[in-house]
């Protein structure tokens, strides 16, 4: 079991790919510390997986929550061998409704939390001989993005920047910082958003093959499968690594073999 005895914090875990993450950590031989803000939704998923597992509720809003919920994994495991800095949150704006208030919470919970998690992570990863592990999940949007996710989008470019830097400078302590730069992914909170914006009630499972090659979108479950390994000693010592958990090439692609040309356009 690839995670056996593994002690791994995963924020934003009560749903969506945190919880999928939750599911195959526990899978793998680890414990988990669930996080979430809700505590009902936290609470019910630490039912559903058992004895292994353990949660926090806190608001990553809050800075003095970082510490609070690194202390509740040593509290409760006695340490820490990985952190998932899953959490984010993405309100949709632009250049036209980008406000202050709104591009300091997008911030907050999605690098700042990250960062200070990770900084307070870093404390007990030193004092262990085999360092640790920080999995970030960021999005392909970190390389430009929609119109209407701008500032999540620059969100996602600095928790990229901050994957690299500390990859470089923890590198020699045996601590590892890889990223996960993930695509389309329909989590319940996603399913129920495009809904609001008009879209079928299936509409995930209905992908034209331009933006999905397997006809549909992926699942948390698939993403989850990347991560553990990026948890686990088998991606010994690998470490900096950015790369798509996508269905297509994200630079270079083509997309013209997709395209039903006309006979006219055949002609050409």
């Amino acid at each position: 079991m690839p995670l056996k005895n593994k002690i791994i914090l995963i924020t934003g875990s009560s749903t969506g790919i945190g919880a999928a993450i939750a599911r195959r950590c526990i899978a793998q031989g680890a414990k988990v510390m669930l996080h979430g803000r809700d505590k009902e939704r936290t609470q019910a998923m630490c039912k559903e997986l058992g004895s292994n597992a353990q949660f926090v509720i806190a608001s990553l809003e809050d800075f003095s929550s970082c510490k609070k919920i690194i202390d509740a994994t040593v509290d409760a495991y006695g340490t820490i061998h990985g952190l998932v800095n899953n959490a984010a949150i993405y309100p949709r704006n632009t250049i036209d409704t980008a406000n202050v208030e709104l591009f300091d919470r997008i911030i907050n919970v999605n690098v700042k939390a990250p960062l200070f998690l990770s900084q307070e992570a870093t404390k007990i990863f030193r004092k262990q001989t085999q360092g640790g592990s920080i999995v970030n999940i960021g999005s392909i949007n970190a390389y430009c993005g929609q119109p209407d996710l701008l500032c999540y989008s620059m969100s996602k470019g600095a928790l990229m920047t901050m994957t690299r830097n500390l990859a470089d400078s923890l590198g020699p302590e045996k601590i590892r910082v890889n990223q996960l730069n993930v695509g389309w992914t329909p989590t319940d909170n996603e399913v129920a958003l495009k809904k609001e914006e008009g879209l079928p009630h299936d509409w995930e499972m209905r992908i034209p093959t331009m933006y999905a090659p397997i006809g549909r979108l992926q699942t948390p479950d698939n993403v989850a499968a990347h991560v553990t390994f990026w948890l686990s000693d088998d991606s010994i010592p690998t470490s900096g690594a950015v790369y798509e958990v996508e269905q297509y090439p994200v630079i270079g692609r083509n997309r013209l073999s997709d395209l039903k040309m006309s006979d006219e356009g055949d002609k050409r």
